[in-house]
């Protein structure tokens, strides 16, 4: 239940929470590490994530409360990852947790005069925690899927045309914890024509495939959730329903419900929460699958050819060059401009290589390069690794990031908080 406190005490909060962000960007070092806390925080996807700790500190003031209350969250969610992975509960340095914090979630606070109280997330730099507890950093994951959101709400089906909450909650979803290879498009340009809500209950393999091939993904998850209202402003009921493929199999379907319609976010993040571990639970069943009809595409008919005149040979005196090289689809993850042209120039100084340009822009999520290389796929995989990128292969797709520990961790930087209520209805 999210408690709003009063104008005195949100003045102090505000003070508090200007107070603890210089306080993150005089460890990290600067305003550019704090930055980069920041989009870590809202991806996660190189972060062990642990949720619900909850912390009650009191201090000289509200600032020193606040601080002490995310030093203990830290301290905890250690503990609760430790516990997690290896089965038994370890301790660290608050140094060392510094060094492996990237980001601290706000799910719930409220700030008092002197007193902090909590509910916080902690994001953990996943390589570096793996080789402290001595697991292994990668989790199982699946082939990349296109997420294609949809939300029923007052009759009207929509994906990423107008405003959608459901779209919105896959954007705040973090898939630090997750083995799915979300693919999740930001809405803008040609994404709400490709997928609309329309296009979820077409079943042509050949549109899908066309689709697919844009984003470098292999298949298509289609979560789906219906909004129903008691009244306005009143309770709220969602519809949840996890479904794959072409066909939009269900795999999952379940019911939560808030008593409170501005508590919409809070049941559309409990929803994707619970749709996100069927999704898991089907990958490791072997039921996430991709459509065979989507990964190849099936032979074109013969069309006989019918042969007339004398066949004779033009001599131009130019010996045509014979085009060498394979064309392959780079999917990497583009957070800012920067990260693009630097991308792209790590490409093209990569022996081989003879051309590289970006055919699809997705600022803050996935872009997809077309790479010309002279030799096979698996030569160009072993070139980036050996360039200290992480490479996923698919058919005519590598999926590469950059690896963990190059760079000086980030320290815990606040985010959005998030409504703390939701129930299952």
């Amino acid at each position: 239940m999210t408690v709003r406190p009063s104008s005195a005490i949100a003045a102090i909060g505000i003070a508090a929470l200007l107070a603890s962000a210089g306080y993150a960007v005089a460890q990290s070092g600067g305003a550019g590490s704090k930055a980069g806390a920041s989009e870590d925080a809202g991806n996660s996807s190189g972060s062990f994530e642990v949720g619900g700790v909850d912390v009650d500190v009191r201090g000289k003031s509200a600032e020193a409360a606040r601080l002490g209350g995310w030093r203990l969250a830290q301290r905890k969610g250690w503990s609760m990852l430790s516990k997690q992975l290896t089965g038994s509960p370890s301790t660290l340095s608050d140094s060392a947790l510094d060094g492996l914090v990237t980001g601290i979630v706000v799910e719930r606070e409220q700030i008092g005069p002197n007193r902090y109280v909590a509910r916080l997330g902690v994001l953990f730099d996943r390589n570096r925690a793996a080789s402290i507890l001595g697991v292994g950093g990668a989790l199982m994951r699946s082939p990349p899927m296109l997420v294609v959101p949809v939300q029923i709400s007052g009759g009207a089906h929509r994906v990423f045309e107008g405003s959608s909450a459901f779209a919105e909650g896959w954007t705040r979803f973090r898939t630090g914890n997750s083995s799915i290879d979300y693919v999740r498009p930001n809405g803008s340009g040609p994404d709400r024509l490709l997928m609309n809500a329309g296009q979820v209950s077409r079943r042509g393999r050949g549109w899908w495939r066309s689709i697919l091939d844009q984003y470098g993904a292999t298949d298509i998850l289609i979560p789906t959730v219906e909004l129903r209202r008691s009244y306005p402003g009143g309770p709220v009921t969602g519809i949840f329903t996890a479904g794959q493929g072409p066909d939009n199999r269900r795999l999952a379907q379940f019911v939560l419900r808030v008593n409170d319609g501005n508590a919409i976010p809070a049941l559309i993040d409990a929803g994707i929460a619970r749709i996100d571990k069927a999704y898991q639970d089907a990958l490791r069943a072997g039921i996430l699958k991709p459509d065979r009809l989507l990964v190849t595409e099936p032979p074109r008919p013969e069309v006989p050819l019918e042969e007339s005149g004398t066949e004779e040979a033009i001599d131009t005196g130019e010996t045509p060059a014979a085009a060498t090289g394979s064309v392959i689809t780079i999917q990497f993850d583009t957070p800012s401009v920067g990260a693009l042209t630097s991308a792209e120039a790590s490409l093209r100084v990569v022996p081989g290589v003879s051309s590289a340009a970006t055919t699809s822009t997705a600022l803050g999520g996935v872009s997809l390069m077309r790479v010309t290389y002279d030799g096979s796929q698996a030569s160009l995989r072993a070139a980036l690794e050996a360039r200290g990128w992480q490479v996923q292969e698919g058919a005519g797709v590598l999926r590469i990031r950059r690896g963990g520990g190059g760079t000086a961790p980030a320290q815990p930087t606040p985010t959005t908080p998030a409504a703390g209520n939701d129930s299952d209805g």
